[in-house]
């Protein structure tokens, strides 16, 4: 019984999901997919596109100077750009998870190299009991889960020395959050998808404190202020305790 409530909270997600994206002209064609982050200029998100593109290059950047093979898993990968891009890194594996399966769909079409592989499913039903990950990304998607305790599913899938980079996402002072679930509801209301609003969460800097993690790019930081860094989004890195 609860796997098929499950299911059905898994499907009726996807649908807001993609309705959501739908308005939003998030949905992207096979040509346009293959160029992402690159898109462009006249695109009505160019510079959200050019912020993921910074993030994207970055990531990959520091993955590729520990010089070792990798195996990545991103979580939330949905039309799978960023895995595509992971997987161009010298011997790496990369796996790419979503409950999206329209946009993994299309992902599989597009982007087929021996060393990606895209799979429909929730990390938290032990979907990788006998395997390792020596990173796992989540890129703009940690904030469809609830709460921070999903990496309790993680911290076991971790190779010894693993890590979670979190990129692209928002994290609030925890007395903006609340102004900041306002905002998200009007949004969305907005878009006539309301219900998507109960299913988008807003992650304080307080949750992470309970966790080993570092900063590798705080956009609050003095220094990052002083130089004008305007990147708008921290880099955050989660080990196993």
């Amino acid at each position: 019984m609860d796997s098929k409530r499950n299911a059905r909270a898994l499907n009726s997600f996807e649908e807001l999901y993609i309705n959501a994206r739908e308005k939003e002209q998030r949905i992207y064609t096979d040509a346009q997919l293959l160029l992402l982050p690159d898109i462009a200029p006249s695109h009505p998100h160019y510079k959200e596109w050019l912020v993921r593109k910074h993030s994207s290059v970055r990531l990959i950047k520091y993955l590729k100077s520990k010089r070792r093979p990798l195996s990545i898993l991103e979580i939330g990968c949905g039309n799978g750009w960023l895995s595509a891009r992971l997987s161009e890194i010298e011997n790496a594996t990369v796996t790419g998870l979503d409950i999206n399966q329209a946009e993994l769909t299309q992902a599989s079409t597009v982007f087929k190299k021996s060393n990606l592989q895209f799979i429909y499913g929730n990390i938290a039903d032990n979907i990788f009991p006998a395997q390792k990950f020596d990173v796992v990304v989540f890129a703009a998607s940690l904030q469809y889960f609830p709460s921070l305790t999903i990496f309790n599913s993680i911290f076991p899938i971790l190779c010894p020395q693993g890590a979670i980079h979190i990129i692209d996402t928002p994290f609030y002072k925890p007395g903006l959050v609340a102004a900041a679930r306002e905002r998200t509801r009007a949004y969305y209301t907005a878009l006539h998808v309301p219900e998507m609003a109960d299913r988008y969460y807003h992650h304080s800097v307080d949750e992470l404190k309970k966790m080993d993690h570092t900063f590798l790019y705080d956009p609050n930081s003095f220094i990052n202020k002083l130089l004008k860094r305007n990147h708008p989004f921290p880099w955050v890195v989660v080990r196993c305790q």
